[in-house]
């Protein structure tokens, strides 16, 4: 089995959506646009920085849910997530892809090689690299840039490869990451699907269980106690 997760694996730990963050205080007159992207972040890196440290201090408040818990629980299941969070390595989750890179750390923006850890409960502000001179910015995926080749071929492996994808919290809207429930579906793997409404890829599931991934997850993975 091979988890497939999205924004609403740790929404109920109180981390929001890129989007649904958007819609009220300080951040709801820009557009997301200038905030994830290669030409706001020229045009405005302060700005941009201070969006990230935002989000930062928010993802270190939060703590990993029952679903994070119910499948780090599972050493063997390896876990492919779009999500740029560190909740599922919180919870002790070993094998973690994350497609679109991590919030956690900063990285060269001339992309030279030069990756840090950040401290997540007082971020850094604008900062160069010390190997060579450009800026630093998260090392997430912004828009219109490249999934990171490694992560993608070994999230396209573990989905050809897989008897069952576990996919969670995802509407299946952004590719290519999306595409890998189709993929996994052609190489004969079940899909079992956790959402708290139906989605893009709710044509493909083998089983749909629309609930909150919390409460799903844990009923689907963790063994019943059994009677003495």
């Amino acid at each position: 089995m091979v988890s497939f997760s999205g924004a609403g694996l740790s929404a109920e730990s109180g981390v929001p959506t890129f989007r649904d963050a958007q819609t009220g205080g300080l951040w709801a007159k820009h557009d997301p646009m200038r905030l994830a992207s290669p030409q706001g972040f020229a045009e405005d890196p302060q700005l941009v920085s201070e969006w990230y440290a935002h989000r930062r201090r928010a993802i270190a408040e939060a703590q990993p849910n029952g679903a994070h818990i119910a499948l780090a629980r599972h050493p063997e299941m390896i876990h492919v997530t779009q999500n740029v969070d560190d909740l599922l390595h919180r919870a002790g989750a070993k094998q973690v892809i994350q497609l679109h890179g991590t919030i956690a750390a900063d990285r060269c923006h001339a992309s030279c090689g030069y990756e840090e850890a950040v401290d997540m409960t007082d971020p850094p502000g604008l900062r160069h690299c010390p190997d060579c001179g450009d800026q630093l910015r998260p090392a997430v995926v912004w828009f219109g840039e490249a999934l990171p080749s490694s992560a993608w071929t070994d999230a396209e492996q573990a989905c050809r490869d897989c008897d069952v994808l576990l996919v969670i919290g995802t509407s299946a809207v952004v590719y290519p990451a999306a595409g890998l429930i189709g993929l996994a579906k052609s190489a004969g793997a079940k899909i079992v699907i956790v959402n708290t409404q139906a989605s893009d890829a709710s044509s493909l599931a083998d089983v749909e269980l629309l609930g909150n991934a919390s409460e799903v997850v844990p009923a689907l993975l963790e063994e019943p106690a059994r009677p003495r």
